[in-house]
């Protein structure tokens, strides 16, 4: 049950619990990924400079790693990969959706978000034709 949810799910959820909740915060004099790029900590680095870090950076990089373990899912030929591989395409319809039409949505970080959704889509085609195709090569 649990391979068949998209991990990317959970960063376009927290997005639309920040944008969302950042718009009905705001006034609309402001711009949509001003809250995203608020910093929530500071790292200070050996340039002496500091490095801040913002809702929106840990976002990607949440992102990131779960692409990472769904590109490992997408290895997987069981027939519940083919859902997964379903639910992540109708994971980033809705992505292009809330880009295209929502202004809290025209942020790099949303469109980084959707890139990953789209590849994580690409790779688990891409896995499934290749596994089935030797499949059928083998047995011919």
């Amino acid at each position: 049950m649990w391979m068949a949810f998209p991990l990317l799910v959970i960063p376009v959820v927290v997005y639309n619990l920040v944008a969302l909740g950042s718009a009905a915060t705001s006034s609309m004099a402001t711009t949509p990924d001003q809250g995203l790029r608020e910093p929530l900590f500071s790292v200070p680095m050996a340039s002496g400079v500091n490095w801040n870090v913002g809702s929106g950076d840990l976002i990607i990089l949440v992102s990131l790693i779960l692409l990472f373990f769904e590109l490992l899912k997408s290895t997987n030929t069981q027939k519940v990969a083919i859902i997964n591989h379903a639910l992540s395409m109708i994971l980033f319809i809705i992505c292009l959706v809330e880009f295209l039409l929502l202004p809290g949505f025209a942020t790099s970080t949303f469109f980084l978000v959707t890139v990953m959704v789209l590849l994580d889509v690409l790779a688990g085609f891409i896995v499934t034709i290749i596994a089935a195709r030797k499949d059928f090569e083998f047995g011919a």
